[in-house]
């Protein structure tokens, strides 16, 4: 970050700035680990602990100042900024940060796929500006302050992903970090137990409009059945992508799968340029036309943005292709919901591979959605063509009742340990396993287990 003064923070929390030292701050943390001197801590009460009693130990660590909602007794008035609500405050702070730095910044939501797209996205404005792109997942009210107060003078874009699971969360975020650019990628189910519909959910998706001025465009998925009819009648520019939406303004055409990537031609306004993807699925190449959109907004060459694609590199357990010991493993577990599922399932259909098998794990906050939720995606797998199925978690056994007869060999488990030893038992060359569920299900342990057996 760039330094800022203790008087202009407090200022921009609604302190009286004369009361403060004329000091440097240089960190802005949450972390009691990561104070010293020019640290301004932010006293955040958490579910298991309030780092309020925290608060003498970072001012004797040399921190310059603290942000509190209640006094702290030793600690000296001229030390801590008192205010309301410190969660809030610490996304006052950073909008009053980020508003320093005039460059696009581009805000991402949607259902499915949004850490995907926004490492497309930013692959491709990386070909031309330096750019700042939301870390793991630091998308929601503490993560994403945390990378606004990332940026620095050197950086001439960001990307930032905004998730939420409830009403009012992306209008705070978005009112954050002041999109010049939108993208919404889709409206699945995801936290519909909490916003009780899919409409529920595209009502708090489009909050991401409450921080963009009306003439910043808005990217959308064409072929998502809410999504243009929710943006009718918004006064901001729209850039429609998709595959079948005939008049989409990026659209992909003459797609072809190959064993780990996928080749189509974009077809942006008339124009077409081929593309070679580093990564398989329908679902990609969908967000790869958002993330070439988006580069075109920005003044990319169609060159450039090319570019850009052929070179992202999947991150983390997001549908990562392995090869080891003649098996072809799909780590695609660190989340699920019941469209994203569907696309995996799909992607293992398309291999070419001498038996198809499918792990899946529960899929969850989808409330009283949950099981037929879980019987829609088994009867995904066998759709899919899936030879094994095998099902681990509570919610998981309605995978089973979905596919039904039609799935060749399904099995229900209640722990992973064993899971993991039938799998190894069964596995033989040429087989491809998916791995998918829900990141609090934790199917790398099982994949773990699996790759300790079949070794390099």
């Amino acid at each position: 970050m760039e330094t800022m003064k203790l008087r202009e923070a407090a200022a921009a929390l609604g302190a009286n700035p004369e009361i403060y030292a004329d000091a440097d701050i240089t960190n802005i943390t949450i972390d009691s680990r990561d104070t010293s001197e020019g640290a301004l801590f932010f006293a955040i009460k958490g579910d298991r602990f309030d780092a309020h009693d925290f608060v003498r130990d970072v001012i004797l660590n040399g921190a310059e100042a603290v942000v509190c909602s209640r006094a702290i007794e030793g600690v000296p008035e001229n030390k801590i900024i008192l205010v309301p609500d410190t969660r809030l405050a610490f996304l006052t702070l950073a909008k009053h940060y980020r508003a320093k730095f005039d460059i696009p910044v581009v805000g991402l939501t949607g259902s499915v796929g949004k850490t995907t797209t926004k490492e497309m996205v930013a692959a491709v404005l990386s070909q031309k500006y330096k750019t700042l792109a939301t870390q793991g997942n630091l998308n929601n009210e503490i993560g994403l302050p945390k990378m606004c107060f990332r940026l620095d003078s050197s950086y001439e874009a960001a990307v930032f992903e905004m998730g939420m699971s409830g009403f009012g969360e992306i209008s705070r975020l978005t009112d954050t970090a002041r999109p010049t650019i939108g993208i919404i990628t889709n409206i699945g189910v995801c936290h519909i137990e909490m916003l009780g519909s899919r409409e529920g959910i595209l009502k708090a998706k489009m909050e991401i409009l409450d921080g963009m001025e009306d003439s910043a465009p808005l990217i959308i998925n064409g072929d998502n059945d809410l999504l243009p009819l929710g943006v009718k009648g918004i006064p901001n520019p729209i850039t429609v992508c998709g595959i079948s939406c005939p008049d989409a303004d990026c659209r992909a055409e003459n797609i072809v799968q190959n064993s780990d990537s996928m080749s189509f031609v974009i077809n942006y306004r008339g124009e077409r340029y081929p593309v070679t993807l580093p990564a398989v699925g329908m679902h990609n190449v969908y967000n790869a036309c958002v993330a070439f959109a988006c580069g075109m907004l920005l003044d990319l060459s169609p060159e450039q943005a090319v570019k850009g694609l052929s070179e992202y590199v999947p991150t983390g357990m997001r549908q990562k292709i392995v090869r080891k010991g003649g098996i072809t493993v799909i780590e695609d577990c660190y989340n699920a919901s019941p469209d994203s599922i569907k696309a995996s399932l799909r992607v293992l259909g398309d291999l070419d591979c001498s038996r198809r098998i499918a792990v899946l794990g529960d899929m969850k906050e989808l409330g009283s959605y949950s099981r037929s939720a879980h019987l829609e995606c088994g009867g995904a797998a066998a759709e899919s063509g899936v030879d094994v199925l095998l099902a681990y978690g509570d919610d998981a056994k309605w995978y089973i009742e979905g596919a039904g007869s039609r799935v060749p060999c399904a099995m229900h488990f209640d722990d992973k340990e064993t899971l993991a030893c039938k799998l190894c038992s069964m596995l033989t060359e040429g087989d491809a396993v998916l791995f998918k569920a829900s990141r609090a299900m934790k199917l790398e342990e099982v994949i773990s287990a699996v790759y300790g057996v079949l070794g390099d």
